[in-house]
Order: C-alpha cells, then structure tokens, then sequence
C-alpha cells in the first residue's frame, strides 16, 4: 500500500506499485470479459447526450440514473474486482466510487425536473469533455495502444469525463455532487504522466472544469 495512493496522484513512476503492462494487462482482462457492458454503456451515453443536444434538456431522472449506473460499475467491477489486484488503493477508489453512485442514485430517486444545458462557456467545455469521453476508446488507439489493453469505456477516466461534462454543461446541478469526480480528475490525470496514458490529459481539463463550478456563486452556476 505504501506509496499506492501518492503514486497515483501525481508521483513518478517508481511511485506506482504496477508495471505499466501490469496496467495494460488488467484492461485486457476486464475488455475481453466485459467488453458487451462497455459498449451498452457507450451507446446509452451517447444517447443521452444527443438528446442533451437536440432537444436542450434532459429529465433529472434519466441523466443521474445514467451517471450512477457509471460509478457503480466502475467502481465494483474494475476498481474492485480486477484493480484492486494490483493495486491495494484500488479498494478505497472502489469505496468512492459507489459513494459517488449512491449520491446519484439519491438524486436521480429525488429529482422531478428537467435540466437544461447551461450557458455560454460552460455549456461548450461540458460538451467537449462529453464528446471526448465517447470518443475517449478512439483516443486511446490513435496513440498506439492496441486491443484489448487498453482503457475503453466503462471505466474510471472515461467515466470522469462524461461525468465532469454533464455536471459542468447542465444548469442547476448541486455544488456537492461534482467533488468526488474532482478528486478523480485529479488522480486519473496522473496516468497520463506515470503511465503514459495521454488520453488522460483530458482530465486536467476536467479537474479544472469542475473546480470553477464548485468556487462559482450558486446564482452564476445556473
């Protein structure tokens, strides 16, 4: 454990306690199994948000539901069940993960309006970091990676941005619900340094994403 969790935030490579193909091989096993749930997911998301676009609102119901299903999965199946083997921290990224699904769940069971994209900045950043998270797969590819090891969809940094897309385009989201998916942006984005997934840079731009919003007044966030 020692050196797990400060290597994945930003330490250098000799922090991490896995072998970047260690890493690469963890997706392979979790793609070859699973690959049927991560492209489920990918069309439901990109559902989701064509209906963002075309009809300029979403049913609280339906995007909270969506991103709850992300964490959830994210967090048991791959942090759980198939990181966690490599690394011990994974199983306090697996507890964050549902705690992140639970507040979702418990918002998607509350909501009974209509959310609609935000205005002007913030509406095209939350787009793009939606539409890289769906193109994310094709990202990873272009940069040289092969599969089935590699990150796809369906799992932690993919969901981070879509997730941080959503939250960050849409009017009237509660402040409380974007910290988790911060602090992920956070150490997923260490993966594009320690581990040489550049398709995680994107994170960055997510954690700052996220950040404004959380320090924005509540009547400038809607």
């Amino acid at each position: 454990m020692k050196g797990g969790f400060r290597g994945l935030v930003g330490g250098s490579i000799g922090e991490v306690p896995f072998s970047h193909d260690a890493f690469l091989d963890v997706f392979g096993a979790f793609n070859s199994r699973f690959w049927p749930v991560a492209l489920l997911l990918w069309g439901l998301t990109a559902l989701a948000a064509w209906r963002w676009r075309r009809s300029g609102r979403l049913t609280g119901q339906s995007l909270y539901g969506l991103l709850a299903v992300h964490w959830v999965w994210s967090g048991v199946a791959y942090h759980w069940v198939y990181f966690r083997e490599i690394n011990p921290a994974a199983t306090f990224f697996a507890a964050g993960f549902v705690m992140q699904a639970a507040l979702f769940t418990w918002l998607a069971l509350q909501s009974r309006e209509t959310l609609r994209p935000a205005v002007g900045p913030r509406r095209i950043v939350g787009a793009a970091l939606v539409v890289y998270g769906l193109i994310y797969p094709a990202v990873g590819f272009g940069f040289g990676l092969e599969y089935p090891r590699l990150p796809l969809f369906a799992v932690p940094c993919p969901t981070t941005l879509v997730t941080a897309g959503f939250l960050v385009g849409t009017s009237g989201v509660p402040r409380l619900v974007a910290v988790l998916p911060l602090l992920w942006a956070v150490i997923g984005s260490s993966a594009a340094f320690a581990l040489g997934i550049r398709a995680d840079l994107a994170l960055i731009v997510a954690a700052a994403a996220l950040a404004t919003s959380l320090i924005r007044p509540a009547a400038a966030r809607r």
